[in-house]
């Protein structure tokens, strides 16, 4: 008889809204190949809270975690967060799931993850966020030069705060392009709202190649990104439309579940 496959030990780096929906598809048994080895939070009530809810310890730090001994670590935090880890949890053997992707619009820092996973025979796991696609995508980009573009639609009040509003956007009646530029461009101008645009850019063309434009729709909620590749003789449009973030941490809870799979799609 085959011996029991052992659960695979999954820790969650972030603890508030995606690391809880995480946590929950856990507890619900969509995940059923792990077991939740740790959490990691800056705020210590949420870290304690959300690790009462999995049944397992919350860490202070990325050691803590490490000591932990899992073969995940989920990162559903921060484009900082993915900076601070990433090398520690590679050397220390572990693998790593990303959302948020725009960490790796820094090439240098790009370059250095994937030498160091190279050298440790651990792996990168990149999450598709709000967008999906990447098969085809990364097809086409296989096939000879690729073009690449992607369009955003969201509402003016979602880019409140940032260096793309202005006075008299949420006021106006038509639809105005707030920004043109590379994807690389996009996430130094906006670091939490283009996560989605370096991931295309990425499974494509690349984050400087990659061209991006966000358009301001008066009235509308969520966010609709519009994803364009074109090699020769084949065209793909991914076109995905979303109202709230828990979608990306679902991207999440399904790329462990393919990563587990006998049949992987």
């Amino acid at each position: 008889m085959k011996e029991e496959r052992r659960k695979k030990r999954l820790a969650v780096a972030g603890c508030g809204f995606l690391g809880n929906i995480l946590v929950d598809a856990w507890k619900s048994g969509l995940l059923p190949e792990y077991e939740i080895a740790g959490v990691l939070g800056r705020d210590e009530g949420r870290a304690a809270s959300l690790a009462a809810k999995a049944g397992c310890p919350a860490c202070k730090n990325i050691q803590e975690l490490l000591e932990q001994k899992p073969d995940y670590v989920a990162e559903m935090a921060s484009v900082q967060l993915v900076k601070e880890i990433a090398e520690p949890v590679l050397r220390h053997g572990a693998n790593l799931v990303v959302l948020s992707v725009g960490a790796f619009a820094e090439e240098a820092f790009y370059e250095e993850v994937s030498r160091i996973a190279r050298e440790e025979g651990t792996h990168v796991h990149i999450a598709s966020g709000a967008i999906g696609g990447f098969d085809v995508l990364r097809t086409i980009s296989l096939m000879g030069q690729v073009s690449t573009k992607m369009v955003t639609h969201k509402g003016p009040d979602s880019l409140k705060n940032t260096p793309v509003f202005r006075e008299g956007l949420t006021e106006s009646q038509t639809e105005e392009e707030v920004f043109a530029g590379s994807t690389k461009e996009a996430i130094k101008l906006l670091p939490t709202k283009v996560n989605v645009s370096i991931a295309a850019s990425l499974a494509t063309a690349g984050t400087e190649k990659t061209r991006y434009s966000i358009v301001s729709v008066p009235g509308m909620e969520g966010d609709d990104h519009r994803i364009t590749a074109e090699a020769e003789g084949v065209k793909a449009v991914v076109d995905i439309y979303s109202n709230t973030s828990a979608i990306a941490a679902w991207s999440v809870v399904a790329l462990l579940r393919n990563l587990v799979s006998p049949i992987m799609f």
